[in-house]
């Protein structure tokens, strides 16, 4: 069998490995179209728990990470002079640069053919049995068939730049920092002994406000942004010691979730995505460089089982890859949307909600827990020093209407529907404010996709002006909820109530210690939210 890769990345040079090594007999040549040592960015992340298959079918990346990487179990979180640490994050990082290197020799010496500073079309690939199309997420292989494999894209708001730093990090490392024109935030970590990763994340309105606009990104890769770079060299002198950043193709962008609804085709030839071609993740989950190394794993096996039985191979190698790439898609979009608002979160939060809000933006108080008890421990000290009790046990007193705690029933009743406090007492919720001037909450329906929130924010702005005690958030997916209840909470000053027969005790406690919102409810009974024995 002949099989040709499209793009010389982790992804494709992991799985020309991998495919020679399972059986040497197959032919495997890499087709890149930059040069041997050009690489784009710093640094490449991984978490310690994701790595066990990875390792186990070719030791390079482990033996990588232990000669020439970064480790560290800390994650810090830097906000107003404070600096808030979470451990039981393992991760490791090592320069994007060395990685490739160790790949290309791994591919070599086990027999493939790299091919650098060499550009082709699918039909340049006639002479192949397989097509791996590995050359990113502007795949020009997969933009061919694309009516075959139906790729769509979603494009954050948020507007992020790549750099690095001589400043060095000690571990993952999130600062905050509000400067004239509006907040920035900054992903940074150890790559190497001496050069750092250095991401900043903004806002477009404070992007523009500060003049960081100007560059044409329409430029072929290669320049950076130079004015972008002196600028947050100022705005973070504190933060890295008046350390310099490190460009690198540094440009300004926005980043792009991609999906695939296919990702093999086998008419009128057979091709197969891989890596970002077929998906992306956004980088706040550390995850693009571990996913494209994942799918060369399994389509390696899928190959070495089937053989030369491509249509059953690469339906295989789907099967087995797409379930974990569509888990980390999905954790990933809160992340993502927490990066999109957290200019918001920063002006709302103290620094140790600031921090437990953002490190549950996709796990529970409860793993949270497992992984760092004195984070945890710490952050539930910090709620019962302001409020004298656990968060699902502290009373919130509406004047009007008030609740023992912070879980309630909801259902209807004679008059429509009804939010009831554990001590009974009841409060309408209406989609209206009521004629008789009556205590009410404002009943408003999430969104059953992300499409529908801009007319649900004008619906609760709407509501917020008629005075309701609260705002009840019910339907649509749990990520449309939380993002209006923290709309009620945050941008209109209103007690938020959360309505979500799904949640348990445990992501109650999350969803209220974080800010959230200040109430959860459902239609069970009370004593479903009660702290298990």
């Amino acid at each position: 069998m002949r099989i040709a890769v499209v793009g010389g990345g982790p992804g494709g040079l992991f799985f020309a490995a991998l495919a020679r090594q399972a059986d040497p007999s197959i032919e495997v040549t890499v087709f890149e179209r930059n040069n041997a040592d050009d690489v784009f960015g710093f640094g490449v992340v991984f978490s310690d728990r994701t790595l066990a298959g990875i390792h186990e079918a070719d030791p390079v990346l482990r033996e990588a990470l232990e000669t020439h990487g970064r480790h560290w179990d800390d994650i810090e979180v830097r906000l107003k002079g404070e600096r808030i640490r979470c451990g039981g994050n393992g991760m490791a990082a090592i320069h994007r640069r060395t990685l490739l290197t160790l790949l290309q020799e791994r591919a070599r010496d086990l027999g493939a053919d790299l091919r650098f500073r060499t550009e082709v079309e699918l039909a340049d690939l006639d002479g192949y049995d397989l097509v791996v199309a590995a050359d990113g997420t502007s795949s020009r292989i997969r933009d061919t068939l694309q009516e075959r494999f139906e790729p769509s894209v979603e494009t954050a708001t948020a507007k992020f730049i790549w750099f690095g730093t001589d400043y060095m990090f000690d571990g993952l490392t999130f600062v905050h920092e509000r400067g004239p024109h509006g907040v920035f935030a900054v992903h940074g970590y150890p790559v190497s002994a001496d050069v750092s990763t250095f991401i900043v994340e903004t806002d477009e309105s404070t992007w523009r406000a500060a003049g960081l606009d100007a560059f044409d990104v329409t430029q072929p890769p290669g320049p950076s942004d130079l004015a972008t770079k002196a600028y947050l060299e100022g705005l973070f002198a504190e933060q890295i010691e008046g350390h310099n950043l490190l460009v690198n193709n540094s440009r300004w962008g926005n980043f792009r979730t991609r999906r695939t609804r296919h990702w093999y085709v086998t008419e009128p030839r057979p091709v197969v995505l891989l890596g970002d071609a077929a998906h992306t993740a956004h980088f706040s989950v550390g995850s693009g460089t571990k996913m494209a190394m994942e799918d060369a794993v399994a389509l390696a096996g899928a190959l070495a089982k089937h053989g030369t039985d491509l249509p059953t191979a690469l339906a295989a190698y789907e099967a087995e890859a797409r379930p974990s790439v569509e888990s980390i898609q999905g954790a990933a979009r809160p992340s993502l949307g927490w990066w999109e608002h957290f200019g918001t979160y920063h002006d709302a939060f103290e620094p140790w909600q600031f921090a437990y809000h953002f490190l549950s933006r996709s796990i529970s108080d409860a793993r949270l827990a497992r992984r760092a008890p004195d984070f945890i421990s710490a952050s539930h000290e910090q709620w019962g020093r302001r409020h004298g009790a656990e968060p699902l046990r502290t009373p919130l007193d509406l004047g009007a209407w008030s609740t023992p705690g912070r879980t309630v029933t909801v259902g209807p009743d004679a008059n429509g529907v009804t939010a009831r406090s554990a001590n009974g007492a009841p409060l309408p919720l209406r989609a209206s404010a009521p004629e008789d001037g009556d205590p009410w909450g404002a009943w408003v329906e999430a969104p059953d996709d992300e499409s529908g929130l801009a007319a649900a924010r004008e619906t609760l702005a709407s509501l917020s002006n008629s005075a309701p005690l609260l705002v009840a958030v019910h339907g649509g997916t749990p990520y449309t909820r939380t993002l209006l209840t923290e709309q009620a909470r945050l941008r209109h000053g209103l007690p938020a109530l959360l309505v979500d027969d799904g949640l348990d005790h445990d992501r109650a406690v999350t969803a209220v210690l974080s800010g959230r919102t200040d109430l959860v409810g459902a239609a069970a009974t009370l004593a479903s939210w009660e702290e298990p024995e």
